[in-house]
């Protein structure tokens, strides 16, 4: 696919300063146990002050020391098929989502199932910011400042049954919204899956923001999910149905191509895609451009000592 923001240039990078004025400030009003405990408040005060701004309190343990990839490229380079499958074209397309109302169902092998709209959500639990590393299967990488809480919140609100075993996420699929659904490269709706240990680990992010503000919309607005030690079409954008299952969802991807898009699609440089080596990637958006040197991709995307432990035993040649 091509690429049309190859034109872009290092120094039309998103003023870093402002990003980082605002963790300042942020990581101040936290400060202290007093501090800490207005934390939430903080954020919803910075909410209601400006409806684009979504504050959120820096989770140091969770900010990876990468560099983070420019506002300009997180928000104009995306893979996002509902609006077309140029990267530019979610940028171009997605003003036609309409993110409110919005409303999130949460159903299946749950005590509570329930739905709730998208201010219910927000207000759920308390917001943190994480800066992640996201690895996309055909070879390039972001690193990103996500504005969200752990998915687990939201699970444990309704109660998973015992007999719950994966958790599969369903897109929002609207012909008069999203003009990509023309296409039939995929099935729509788009559909996801985690088991539900992965699901409640609590690197997955139910995700609302991206670089203090409201996520955009062709980012995946109003909710989506970030799963960082996966390649990035596990984490499904616009979410309006979560579902616990006791059987393996069918994905979009795999039901597409088993052979090239596994369930797990955990971020493995010993195992190549058919079409992309994953023993190495492109930043996007480094300042050298084209001639950048190539890094080596890490286990689980350097989220190892997070959750291997969740596939120990396991094939991960088969597994993939």
């Amino acid at each position: 696919m091509r690429n049309k923001n190859q034109s872009l240039l290092s120094s039309e990078i998103t003023p870093k300063a402002v990003f980082e004025s605002r963790r300042e400030l942020i990581k101040s009003a936290a400060a202290g146990a007093f501090g800490m405990a207005l934390g939430p408040w903080f954020s919803r005060e910075a909410l209601a002050a400006s409806p684009q701004a979504l504050a959120a309190t820096p989770n140091p343990s969770l900010m990876v020391k990468d560099d983070p990839t420019s506002y300009k490229y997180v928000t104009g380079y995306n893979n996002f098929y509902e609006f077309g499958t140029d990267k530019s074209d979610p940028a171009a397309y997605a003003d036609s989502l309409q993110t409110r109302p919005w409303t999130v169902t949460i159903e299946g092998l749950v005590k509570k199932p329930v739905t709730l709209d998208i201010d219910a959500l927000l207000k759920l639990a308390p917001m943190e910011e994480r800066i992640y590393r996201m690895r996309c299967v055909e070879g390039w990488s972001m690193v990103i400042p996500w504005d969200g809480y752990s998915l687990s919140k939201l699970l444990n609100h309704v109660q998973p049954l015992g007999s719950a075993k994966y958790v599969e996420f369903i897109s929002l699929a609207d012909r008069k919204q999203m003009p990509g659904l023309k296409s039939q490269i995929i099935e729509w709706p788009y559909r996801e899956g985690l088991r539900l240990d992965e699901a409640m680990n609590p690197l997955t992010l139910l995700t609302f923001g991206l670089y203090g503000e409201v996520l955009p919309k062709q980012n995946g607005a109003p909710v989506r999910i970030v799963v960082p030690w996966k390649y990035g079409f596990k984490s499904a954008k616009s979410i309006v149905k979560i579902r616990l299952t006791e059987e393996m969802p069918k994905t979009s991807w795999s039901q597409f191509d088993s052979r090239e898009y596994g369930f797990y699609s955990n971020v493995n440089p010993l195992v190549d895609h058919p079409r992309w080596s994953q023993a190495t990637e492109r930043r996007i958006g480094d300042s050298k451009g084209v001639f950048a040197p190539k890094i080596k991709t890490q286990m689980f995307n350097g989220y190892a000592d997070q959750v291997a432990s969740m596939y120990a035993g396991m094939d991960l040649k088969k597994y993939y």
